[in-house]
């Protein structure tokens, strides 16, 4: 199938050729909708020793969420300036409450319930989305937010990073492939839609490890994929292994074609919401590519014309690998 032909059949690939966020939202409310992220004061059980210390290798949330540094605005009053900069910077109109920093399902329902409510008051909130990690969803907290489905649209957005078990030892994640598969076959069937985070570059895969991951990853029922790179960021075990030589940073070349790589075996039908990221203030040790997001979306869309490809090229299909069990 060339390009016109997908386009016949799953016209939201134009004309980037791959389905973006923004223009699946603007399909399905109509206005501009943006997020405003948000700091409720979570923490990790990767962190507070329930499941280990010290995060994952590369984690500082304050590389990559700006509320991390003042988690003591409340919620509510994170929400109203968030939509008013949203609001003249970009005229957005409607909003989604993005629960962000650290792992948003790790506090009793309770807690849970006053956090996302005070979130959802305002009435041109009409999303709500939830990063959290596939070991802190109890069939209790996923049937909580559940009620929530009728009222807003809801995400659950799953860190994974890699469907390799070897890498997620490596980088100290805390949970294994199995735990990712659980969670997302518990999350289905509950009018929740599934993202997924997956980075590429981390230390010790190489491109058929990413290739594994993305084939993994697209057999299960999911609507969403963020995808970046690895960064290193300051005070971080990642940073201590990169000066040591142990990781590599990639080169904006070389991520653009992994990026493509992993578009072209993404299902036509998932939303990518993220293909890129970035650190905030001084966090960053490496790569320093010194371009703007924009330029990196332009890079791979690009080079999928060069290809002559496009999201879901490469998808198996019902070929694909399905299995809980880990590629590594």
């Amino acid at each position: 199938m060339d390009f016109e032909e997908a386009l016949k059949k799953w016209p939201d690939l134009s004309p980037d050729r791959f389905r973006t966020f923004g223009r699946s939202l603007k399909g399905t409310f109509g206005v501009k909708v943006y997020k405003v992220t948000l700091h409720a004061g979570f923490t990790c059980p990767n962190r507070d020793g329930k499941v280990g210390r010290g995060g994952c290798t590369y984690c500082i949330n304050e590389s990559f969420s700006p509320n991390a540094r003042d988690p003591e605005l409340p919620v509510g009053e994170q929400m109203r300036r968030g939509m008013d900069f949203l609001n003249s910077r970009y005229g957005a109109e409607k909003f989604i409450a993005y629960f962000q920093t650290f792992t948003n399902t790790y506090a009793p329902i309770d807690r849970l319930r006053r956090l996302y409510d005070e979130a959802l008051c305002f009435p041109d909130v009409v999303g709500l989305s939830i990063g959290t990690r596939p070991d802190c969803v109890p069939d209790d907290v996923l049937d909580f937010i559940q009620n929530y489905a009728p009222r807003v649209k809801v995400w659950i957005e799953y860190g994974l990073q890699s469907a390799h078990d070897r890498t997620l030892k490596l980088i100290n994640r805390g949970h294994d492939y199995a735990a990712f598969v659980d969670a997302i076959h518990r999350t289905q069937g509950r009018g929740i839609e599934i993202v997924v985070h997956v980075i590429l570059g981390l230390p010790g895969e190489n491109r058929e490890d990413m290739r594994e991951t993305a084939i993994r990853v697209n057999a299960m029922p999911m609507n969403g994929l963020k995808i970046h790179h690895l960064y290193v960021a300051v005070n971080t075990p990642m940073e201590e292994m990169y000066k040591r030589g142990e990781v590599k940073a990639l080169t904006l070349d070389e991520y653009v074609s992994l990026a493509a790589d992993f578009i072209e075996r993404t299902r036509p039908d998932v939303t990518l919401q993220r293909l890129t990221g970035d650190t905030h203030g001084d966090c960053l040790v490496a790569p320093k590519w010194n371009v703007s997001k924009s330029r990196v979306l332009y890079a791979i869309s690009a080079e999928l014309a060069r290809r002559g490809t496009f999201q879901g090229a490469l998808w198996e299909g019902s070929g694909a690998i399905a299995s809980g069990s880990a590629a590594g």
